[in-house]
């Protein structure tokens, strides 16, 4: 069974290209990345890319024109908002705590990040249910000789972390409850052939060769059903977009008093009982 080629991660580029959130000159970090990080954006025309890993290549040259760098995506080097960019696909779940790595891409970008990663629905909870998913990456581990491939890169199979719209937004607006983030989601169907080739019986992959079509129909018609999605965050633009309770001064963004005083009355002091 050969895999087809999978248009999703060039379509989702395109997308921010044409819509001014990238721009090719840009400084971008690819965490958990490696062959297909590099083909894809070396084929879009990118041309300042830091494709990073927890674990060495054997030849880091296989990555130029591009910059490697050893880099655990849960506790990035980098300094704050020194890439414009953070780009993973297919990398967070492998993480021992997804939400970290999804805020060290958010630490260290200055513009937005973009993520792609299994969806937490109706279809793929079905999927597991019937054998066509996975809750445990065997699969992955296997195919990296039992030494790679799991959590952290391990060769223990990492729990396969399904996110939703929703549990994003919450993240980033807890972790940064300033102003409202522009998010944008592109939803897809994703038929893991590679697992499938792996597997000793070849009727799940055939059953999933079949139903293809229906795929394809349901990208159209209903893609949130997708088992698969993108999601961007762009970041807010300071001061400008800052919530009107607050207020950026020479010592950071701080409380914005006078609106807080036309909506409250007298608060009480310091160490004051409320009973």
């Amino acid at each position: 069974m050969r895999e087809p080629i999978e248009p999703f991660y060039e379509d989702v580029i395109e997308a921010l290209v044409s819509a001014g959130k990238l721009t090719r000159d840009m400084r971008i970090l690819v965490v958990c990345a490696g062959e297909l990080d590099h083909a894809v954006l070396l084929g879009l025309g990118f041309t300042n890319v830091i494709i990073s890993n927890l674990s060495p290549p054997d030849d880091a040259d296989m990555f130029a024109p591009f910059v490697w760098q050893q880099q655990d995506a849960e506790r990035l080097s980098l300094d704050d908002e020194s890439v414009d960019f953070c780009i993973v696909h297919s990398g967070l779940h492998h993480c021992r705590s997804p939400h970290r790595g999804l805020l060290e891409m958010y630490r260290v970008a200055r513009r937005g990040l973009l993520l792609f990663e299994p969806y937490d629905n109706v279809t793929t909870r079905l999927g597991q249910r019937l054998g066509f998913g996975q809750d445990y990456e065997h699969a992955a581990v296997f195919a990296n000789q039992c030494a790679a491939g799991g959590v952290s890169n391990s060769g223990i199979p990492n729990f396969v972390y399904r996110w939703t719209r929703r549990e994003i937004e919450k993240t980033i607006q807890s972790h940064a409850p300033i102003a409202n983030h522009e998010l944008r989601y592109v939803h897809r169907f994703r038929v893991p052939w590679s697992q499938y080739r792996l597997r000793r019986n070849r009727l799940v992959g055939l059953i999933a060769a079949l139903l293809v079509p229906i795929f394809w129909v349901c990208n159209i018609v209903c893609p949130r059903l997708g088992n698969n999605f993108a999601a961007v965050v762009l970041k807010p633009t300071l001061p400008g977009d800052l919530f009107p309770w607050l207020t950026a001064t020479g010592d950071g963004v701080l409380i914005n008093q006078e609106w807080m005083q036309t909506r409250y009355k007298h608060a009480a002091s310091r160490g004051e009982s409320d009973a």
